[in-house]
């Protein structure tokens, strides 16, 4: 069965795999909105980029457990050095994440400088390749992911500062190579502000149907246009921002309230 000039077939592990995206990314997205640190997963999942970059320079393998090894070290280097900035200099935090993905996007970008194939490195990196992710490969993201939000869910309180930044570090090194980085940015912020206008029970429910119904619209448009994937999800995400805005302001304004920092 087909939809447009893709099968349907090959829609459904795209799916699940934005779906276990959105698992994790949603509760950490509402907690980054509230911490004011909202570039931090544009500059950790461009180091964790960085790391796919040298271990590929260096010969390893695209799927080898060394490039993934290199993306979660990246990743956890540059979410320890954001948790002693954030210590050190927390008036600055939000500049500092910003220095930290232009110098990792300019040191990456002169890695591929002579490389034949450096743009369509790069181009994976940031729109991904979500279609054409399989279900086997999905298995242990899926498991990571389960491990990590029950410590999100479970110990949250008990994890700190630094307990954050390497559970943000690890979803978002494995996100990057599902999703690419701006579907990653997208996803994390996105139904975060979607559903920030709404009464705080409700937020998590609305951050999650605000980001399945922007993937379903996306992939949708995907296959019936043939338009990139990745791009498009990210516009779908921005209309299903609009409806959810929209609906919000039907909220008494007594009920809406702001997340607690």
């Amino acid at each position: 069965m087909s939809l447009g000039n893709i099968e349907i077939g090959i829609l459904i592990p795209a799916f699940l795999a934005g779906l276990l995206v959105l698992a994790t990314h949603v509760p950490l997205g509402q907690q980054v909105l509230n911490r004011g640190i909202v570039f931090i997963d544009l500059a950790i999942a461009q180091v964790a980029g960085l790391g796919v970059t040298v271990a590929d320079a260096l010969g390893f393998e695209p799927q080898g457990w060394r490039v993934q090894a290199a993306a979660v070290i990246a990743a956890l280097v540059g979410a320890l050095m954001l948790t002693w900035t954030e210590k050190k200099w927390p008036e600055v935090q939000e500049a500092l994440i910003g220095v930290l993905f232009v110098v990792a996007a300019c040191v990456e970008l002169l890695i591929l400088a002579n490389n034949p194939h450096g743009g369509e490195h790069l181009k994976d990196l940031l729109v991904g390749q979500i279609l054409w992710v399989s279900l086997k490969s999905l298995i242990p993201i899926a498991i990571l992911y389960a491990v990590l939000l029950a410590l999100w869910f479970g110990m949250r309180a008990r994890l700190g500062l630094i307990g954050f930044y390497v559970v943000f570090a690890l979803v978002v090194t494995q996100s990057v190579q599902l999703v690419g980085i701006y579907l990653v940015f997208a996803s994390l912020i996105i139904p975060a502000l979607a559903a920030r206008r709404f009464p705080e029970r409700w937020q998590l429910a609305v951050g999650y149907f605000t980001g399945i119904a922007g993937y379903v619209l996306g992939l949708i448009a995907s296959a019936l246009y043939d338009w990139p994937t990745g791009a498009i999800i990210v516009v779908a995400l921005l209309v299903t921002f609009i409806i959810a805005v929209a609906i919000s302001q039907l909220v008494p304004a007594r009920s809406a309230q702001a997340p607690a920092g």
